[in-house]
């Protein structure tokens, strides 16, 4: 899956760079292709055009994603450094830090692939088109019908048929 993510993220207009070895582009790929056989891994960062605040959106938008510090899990995880962890710092000091303001980092689960572009895709246009809209989720908690991509279907989401 992370593979399949980076390349789609590679292309993605909302995108700056994609740091992942699996990645011909990337400047590590062919010792990734002599240490790695099996792949790069599932864990990588990526760019977002518009900066902290473009990465703020984009983590408030995705509903696969967990929002956690975390990474190696079977679930899908991101996180925008630059207004959680490190939030405390300007632009300035998180570049000193190795952490610029638009970096994302996400540790890709074992979810359906479809899912988790369909979730990037909607939560990276969002990132881009200002604030997000309000949260699939009413007050009690529960996720509100064909608001969640976890309460629909590939065929309601025009994927095709299950």
């Amino acid at each position: 899956n992370a593979q399949k993510v980076a390349e789609f993220l590679e292309q993605h207009p909302a995108v700056e760079y994609v740091n992942y070895p699996g990645l011909r582009s990337n400047r590590y790929h062919e010792l990734a292709k002599k240490y790695l056989p099996k792949g790069a891994g599932s864990i990588f960062t990526f760019g977002i055009k518009g900066g902290r605040e473009a990465g703020k959106r984009c983590i408030e938008a995705v509903q696969l994603f967990s929002h956690v510090a975390n990474v190696g899990d079977a679930k899908s995880l991101i996180i925008h450094p630059g207004s959680t962890t490190h939030q405390q710092l300007n632009d300035e000091e998180l570049r000193a830090a190795g952490i610029g303001p638009e970096l994302i980092r996400v540790s890709i689960g074992i979810e359906d692939l479809e899912d988790i572009l369909w979730d990037l895709e909607q939560a990276l246009a969002k990132s881009q088109a200002g604030a997000p809209e309000p949260a699939a989720v009413s007050p009690n908690g529960d996720a509100q019908a064909g608001h969640s991509i976890l309460s629909t279907t590939k065929s309601e989401r025009g994927w095709g048929a299950e």
